[in-house]
């Protein structure tokens, strides 16, 4: 997620003031936190499927679906998807259509056209691989710098920190004891990897920070970090660190009755068949508004996710 605008000029400034004050731990401090992440790790790291393999094009794909997606809405689709297109060939010799049919149940369904355009480029450039290079991942449709460090780590076992929103929590509270910037974050993440550990490591502070480093009333009796973090050693003042820090969750726009809601309606009955112009605006949702209909219909042709027939019906691409 990139944030911009003037509205954000003054943070930017505070966050550039801040990356020059973070204190990384070293020597026995350093020593004790990782062990303390790796051994909560080992006995309490959440089994998911992802896990389970270091295929660098299924760690991909799993990545690119957990993009402002819940982990429980991903099992399931992942599952089916890597049945259907277990390498980028695969993907890349399908239809555009085919890959937001196996989408289904995840909504950002663009994510399911840059995933198809990625493993056309895998393909084309790169013999059909994912490539072990930050600069090369990042180029790739739909991938940005969280993602590509993901791939690294998750997949070929690269030493980078990968700085999600639970990891931006927990080392702002836990470690900085302060907000924290993006590239004081993600110094601070890579500084705290262990040589050779970064797959369980990264994991392991995931899981910490999505089960007890959370947003709200976060469970800091049972957290394996309690004894080392700065923002309870010094008593929890307000405001909390994680609040202003990059990274982390910000409220989303309302989802009910918004544009977002209607073109995930439309996508989904074009999963199901064709549709007529005439029928856009039931089939999003907005049977008194055939105008935005049509908008957001010409929306998801713009993005590639759906064309017009040649009858004059819409239908995935």
């Amino acid at each position: 997620m990139e944030e911009g605008g003037s509205a954000d000029a003054a943070p930017a400034v505070q966050r550039r003031r801040l990356e020059l004050t973070v204190e990384v731990p070293t020597g026995s401090g350093l020593g004790a936190l990782r062990q303390a992440v790796l051994g909560w790790g080992e006995a309490n790291r959440r089994d998911l499927p992802w896990r389970a393999t270091r295929d660098p094009w299924h760690v991909l794909v799993s990545e690119v679906m957990l993009q402002q997606t819940q982990v429980s809405r991903v099992l399931g689709p992942y599952r089916r998807f890597i049945e259907r297109f277990s390498t980028p060939a695969a993907c890349a010799a399908a239809r555009v259509a085919d890959v937001v049919v196996a989408w289904e149940g995840l909504g950002y369904n663009r994510r399911a056209v840059y995933l198809h355009r990625t493993a056309g480029v895998l393909v084309e450039r790169h013999g059909g691989r994912v490539p072990v290079d930050l600069t090369a991942l990042v180029s790739l449709p739909g991938v940005g710098a969280y993602t590509a460090r993901a791939v690294l780590s998750f997949a070929f076992e690269v030493d980078t920190g990968v700085v999600d929103t639970n990891v931006a929590r927990l080392l702002s509270r836990a470690v900085a004891g302060h907000p924290l910037g993006a590239v004081s974050s993600q110094k601070l993440a890579d500084s705290l990897v262990p040589a050779g550990r970064a797959w369980a490591f990264n994991q392991s502070l995931f899981d910490i920070g999505a089960r007890h480093c959370v947003a709200r009333h976060p469970d800091c009796h049972g957290c394996p970090l309690r004894r080392r973090c700065r923002w309870a050693a010094a008593g929890w003042p307000p405001p909390d660190p994680a609040a202003a820090s990059a990274g982390t969750a910000r409220p989303q726009s309302r989802f009910a009755g918004s544009d977002r809601e209607g073109r995930g309606r439309l996508v989904t009955a074009l999963r199901r068949r064709s549709i007529a112009a005439t029928e856009l605006a039931r089939a999003s949702g907005w049977a008194g508004e055939p105008e935005r209909a049509r908008q957001i219909a010409d929306e998801l042709v713009r993005d590639g996710l759906a064309r017009w027939g040649s009858a004059g019906l819409l239908e995935l691409a």
